[in-house]
């Protein structure tokens, strides 16, 4: 059921702004990442769909806050990346404000999936929103993506450290796994995270 479920996903809308968003009810799991962290990839993955969000090499391409309805209850957003982007300083600002304003107003977020490059995880940014989930006491649940490009052990002992460094900085509410696009490691893994997070079941 979880499968079909994420296979009805579809577009819903674009929005500039939080109050162009779809209205603020049922429940909603947000996705977030640094640019070019393979967050669009994921959600593709996820809802086993090719073209669902929109992804590109090139850093930054998601500019808008995007709804996928996965039933009229429940939806995924695609948020804009965190980080390198290749806009000016005042793009990127504006990008984050959105951000920033969507965590803290909506109603209806039940949680973030945060997408970091396994090779390069924890860094600034994604603390910052590890961090920010906790103050608003939004679940976060980390996909380390690109999981392929590293052997089964440096994968594994990466995941470990990770969730080493969750816990020496007294975060036990965060969880972590390994994920793969490419592969489809760990897509079990996250439509059972997404499941209970959304509230099915």
């Amino acid at each position: 059921m979880t499968q079909s479920r994420y296979h009805r996903s579809h577009f819903l809308t674009s929005a500039p702004a939080v109050k162009d968003a779809p209205p603020d009810e049922g429940a909603e799991v947000a996705f977030a990442g640094r640019s070019n962290a393979g967050k669009s990839s994921a959600i593709n993955t996820i809802v086993m769909q090719k073209n669902l969000a929109r992804t590109s090499k090139t850093p930054g391409r998601t500019q808008l806050l995007n709804f996928f309805e996965v039933d009229p209850e429940h939806r995924l957003v695609d948020l804009p990346g965190y980080g390198y982007a290749k806009v000016s300083a005042k793009q990127r600002g504006t990008w984050h404000r959105v951000v920033e304003a969507y965590l803290a107003e909506r109603q209806s977020l039940a949680g973030i999936f945060l997408a970091m490059d396994i090779r390069h995880p924890l860094t600034d940014f994604d603390c910052l929103m590890i961090n920010w989930c906790g103050e608003l006491g939004l679940r976060a649940h980390i996909l380390l993506t690109k999981a392929d490009k590293l052997g089964r052990g440096a994968a594994k002992a990466t995941l470990l450290q990770t969730e080493r460094a969750l816990r020496e900085g007294n975060d036990v509410r965060t969880t972590v796994q390994l994920f793969s696009s490419l592969d489809r490691t760990g897509l079990d893994q996250a439509h059972a995270t997404l499941d209970d997070v959304l509230g099915y079941g």
